[in-house]
């Protein structure tokens, strides 16, 4: 979720009506709470201060305190219309004492070091260039032994896309920086986590993808069209497409990644 600081949101109101309608709402990347549970299985949060990077229109910071105990999560988001949506939903679920969400420019996290136990995020780093950069912040923002835990999007190389990613992320019109999973987890290790995992996740979103293109096109089709026009939902049937074309070559890497930092003393 990254704009400039005088650009349009990439998410707003009409993205958020049209992404809650196939994933749920206060969910704007796929798989629903289901594949948030996958992202942090294993992990304890009871007791915990989460931030969810990327928050969005709220739905995962929700769910990591209604669903896994959280003692406080933080939703971040550099897009003010998601932050809104967020913030209204936590209200409506009496969660607004157990929650905070923060929207701010992107650049360096405006939270204070070893300030959450987890860090978790999904499906919004590849809205962000420099991963080294990244990774340096989500390690000084963490407590000593804290976790980070995540899924993105990730492309299966680094070298120059082909063209038929090229045709999908034109189609996107997102600000998408891709990078391999080998470059996250050497982003990862500069930054000083250990025990890193990379988990592939291109097998189950290319099947679910595909399901999502056959609803979109059949019975979601008129519902969706009657809430944000049938041209933004022919738009996004274009895009499920090109997506679909890369997913299956394998090219598209839909990854969870989780790493520690060492308590102190290691």
């Amino acid at each position: 979720m990254i704009e400039t600081a005088d650009a349009e949101p990439e998410y707003d109101d009409t993205a958020i009506r049209f992404l809650e309608a196939l994933w749920g709402e206060g969910y704007l990347s796929p798989g629903g709470p289901e594949e948030v549970d996958r992202v942090v299985e294993g992990l304890s949060l009871e007791g915990k201060t989460v931030l969810d990077i990327g928050c969005g229109a709220g739905g995962i910071t929700l769910h990591l305190v209604d669903r896994h105990g959280a003692t406080h999560a933080t939703g971040y988001d550099v897009e003010a219309p998601v932050i809104e949506t967020a913030r209204r939903r936590a209200e409506e679920r009496g969660l607004a004492d157990r929650t905070t969400f923060v929207q701010a420019p992107p650049g360096p996290l405006p939270f204070a070091d070893a300030s959450f136990d987890v860090v978790f995020s999904k499906d919004a780093l590849l809205h962000v260039p420099d991963k080294d950069s990244l990774f340096a912040e989500i390690f000084r923002i963490l407590a000593p032994g804290g976790v980070f835990a995540a899924s993105n999007w990730m492309i299966g190389h680094d070298g120059e896309p082909s063209p038929d990613m090229k045709a999908y992320i034109t189609a996107e019109g997102l600000s998408f920086s891709m990078a391999s999973p080998q470059r996250y987890r050497l982003a990862m290790e500069r930054a000083g986590f250990q025990d890193i995992t990379v988990t592939d996740r291109n097998h189950w979103y290319r099947d679910v993808a595909r399901e999502e293109l056959e609803r979109l096109k059949g019975p979601l089709y008129q519902p969706v069209s009657a809430a944000v026009g049938s041209d933004y939902v022919d738009k996004n049937i274009h895009t499920w497409e090109a997506m679909q074309k890369v997913l299956d070559s394998g090219e598209h890497r839909p990854t969870h990644l989780r790493g520690w930092k060492p308590a102190e003393g290691r």
